[in-house]
């Protein structure tokens, strides 16, 4: 396979791409087809002058763009079959009535190659040695094609709107044609799409900005973090240091008011019942020298009738009466 001229697809010089793999070699490029379709258009110009250069159809003519060539790299079937004519080589269309046709759609094994066309798409198709090869510029290499199924191939072509053209004469020797025909190909994988291929890449690029982009946004993340999480240490840190200090002090406030007034800690003694009546005796008393210099300001107290002297009241009595005064004059 490797003995197998191939020509990868550059812009849009696949009509030559398709001549150079029919022939095995780099016979022709783009600056000698255009030359090819520039003699061509000189020719039909010269045709079109023989009516009368002032006729619209020549004036027509020449204000049309060429139909041979232009700058993408296009060539048209004229300038294919007049590049095949330097080497001896002719097409024939494989849907005429043409004896070769014929013969070529009965059993195009007996055919040595073909041209196929579409919408300014040129691809060739080859017997090397014994074996047949579909060399479209589009593909990554040369694709074996069986006898079997190249009839099924052309037949598909056709279907899909292709132009199949047969190359009569005899091709020029090429080192692939010798070799084949001693040591057939082999291939286990079939070549891919050169528009696949590069599809398959621009999805693993974009996956690979994806990865690094979602790599970049998870480290800014992850610095962020980090940032706020050192921000909060810090500022915590701060909070329990500011929280110490007043702790400190009210506890060193608190230690010296308690050494200036130790009596405030202290429980309150309870008062014994006889120092509680005591002190209900001299208040009584007290109360009593009131109203006795009372009276002699000229005030009279007279003792009501349901009025009873301290003698007369029992011990608890006045327990509650001493109560109920110091209550009042709290």
């Amino acid at each position: 396979m490797e003995t197998i001229f191939h020509e990868k697809q550059e812009g849009s010089l696949c009509a030559q791409h398709c001549l150079n793999a029919l022939l095995q070699n780099q016979y022709f490029s783009a600056v000698d087809l255009a030359q090819i379709g520039q003699r061509l258009d000189e020719t039909e110009r010269d045709r079109m002058a023989e009516g009368g250069i002032g006729t619209n159809e020549y004036q027509r003519f020449i204000e049309e763009p060429s139909s041979n060539f232009d700058d993408s790299g296009f060539f048209s079937v004229q300038v294919i079959t007049e590049a095949l004519s330097v080497w001896g080589l002719d097409i024939v269309l494989f849907n005429s009535q043409d004896p070769v046709a014929v013969l070529a759609r009965a059993d195009p094994t007996k055919m040595s190659a073909f041209i196929c066309n579409y919408h300014q798409h040129w691809f060739c198709i080859r017997k090397l040695g014994l074996q047949w090869f579909n060399l479209n510029s589009l593909l990554s290499g040369p694709e074996l094609i069986s006898d079997t199924y190249l009839s099924l191939f052309l037949t598909q072509l056709q279907q899909e709107g292709y132009s199949i053209f047969i190359v009569t004469g005899n091709l020029p020797d090429c080192e692939a044609d010798q070799l084949l025909r001693l040591m057939p190909a082999i291939q286990t994988v079939k070549p891919s799409l050169l528009t696949e291929k590069e599809t398959e890449t621009d999805v693993v690029e974009d996956d690979d900005r994806a990865l690094k982009e979602a790599l970049r946004a998870s480290k800014e993340l992850i610095d962020k973090d980090d940032a706020a999480l050192q921000r909060a240490l810090q500022m915590s840190l701060e909070g329990y240091s500011n929280e110490l200090a007043p702790k400190k002090a009210t506890s060193s406030l608190t230690g010296a008011s308690s050494k200036e007034s130790p009596s405030t800690s202290k429980e309150t003694i309870p008062v014994s019942q006889e120092e509680l009546r005591n002190k209900r005796i001299a208040f009584l008393s007290k109360q009593q020298d009131n109203s006795v210099q009372v009276e002699q300001g000229g005030g009279q107290v007279k003792q009501g009738e349901g009025q009873v002297s301290e003698t007369d009241l029992s011990e608890e009595e006045l327990l509650k009466q001493a109560i109920a005064m110091s209550m009042e004059h709290s």
